[in-house]
């Protein structure tokens, strides 16, 4: 994408926050300005057609304003060449544990969006529904494993045959990268008034063999853009021809050992 036209898109995503404050809008513009995940979901289309989009750990909503930024422009006949077309958003759920955030996305979008709902909740309990996709954004390493592995299960039930779940995870076989990336995970989660969690890492190698466990078909490619950190996009999809149902077959298999550091 050239420099020009992601200038455009960022402004445009950000604007939908200047109703939330100054923190809410410069934190967008920054976050969809260097976060190479968002440009790569709509370079790629790794999103379904489908258009019912689930975001659990979602923030104040930044993924979804970019997501609707990004359709006004492609219909303005404002879209690069080659690029996969934005999907159309038919709903665009968002759940979110910190208040504070859910309270920005609602000052940004509104009681009565007519696709975009964010609410409070703890992704290890609310129900995922039927979406098209599942994300989830440099969250899943606050969760025990077992807690990890509940969810994911439950995000494999959920998902269509050809439906998408979308992670990026920290490879904790990285050596120093990792150690550099968690040091700056401890310290955004402190800076942003949360208590310093206990992260629940893994290499790589593992990540991949749960998901796959599961039935998911697993494309991995390092995420981090020019920063020296570990971070990887993990692109999970459920073949066609399965059903939800099928991942009960899977959760007879025995565990993957982790190898994850101490």
């Amino acid at each position: 994408m050239s420099r020009p036209f992601l200038a455009q898109l960022v402004n445009e995503a950000s604007q939908t926050f200047r109703p939330s404050g100054r923190f809410a809008y410069h934190y967008a513009r920054g976050k969809l300005g260097h976060d190479t995940i968002f440009h790569e979901v709509l370079r790629r289309g790794l999103l379904p057609e489908g258009g019912r989009y689930l975001d659990l750990g979602c923030g104040q909503g930044s993924l979804f304003s970019w997501l609707l930024a990004a359709r006004r422009l492609h219909e303005q006949g404002q879209w690069p060449a080659g690029w996969a077309p934005p999907p159309p958003t038919r709903e665009l759920r968002g759940v979110e544990l910190m208040q504070r955030d859910v309270e920005r996305a609602a000052r940004a979008f509104g009681p009565q969006h007519p696709v975009v709902r964010v609410e409070q909740g703890d992704m290890n309990m609310v129900d995922f529904g039927q979406p098209d996709a599942i994300l989830i954004l440099d969250a899943l390493h606050y969760f025990s494993h077992e807690q990890q592995r509940a969810v994911l299960a439950r995000i494999r039930q959920a998902l269509p045959p050809g439906g998408v779940f979308l992670t990026r995870v920290g490879d904790a076989g990285a050596g120093l990268t990792y150690r550099i990336c968690n040091g700056v995970d401890r310290l955004v989660t402190y800076t942003r008034g949360h208590r310093l969690p206990r992260l629940y890492c893994r290499t790589l190698a593992d990540w991949v063999s749960e998901l796959q466990r599961l039935g998911f078909v697993v494309e991995s490619e390092p995420m981090s853009g020019r920063k020296p950190f570990a971070n990887v996009m993990l692109v999970c999809r459920v073949p066609h021809g399965e059903k939800s149902g099928d991942v009960a077959a899977f959760e007879t298999m025995p565990d993957p050992v982790l190898s994850t550091p101490t």
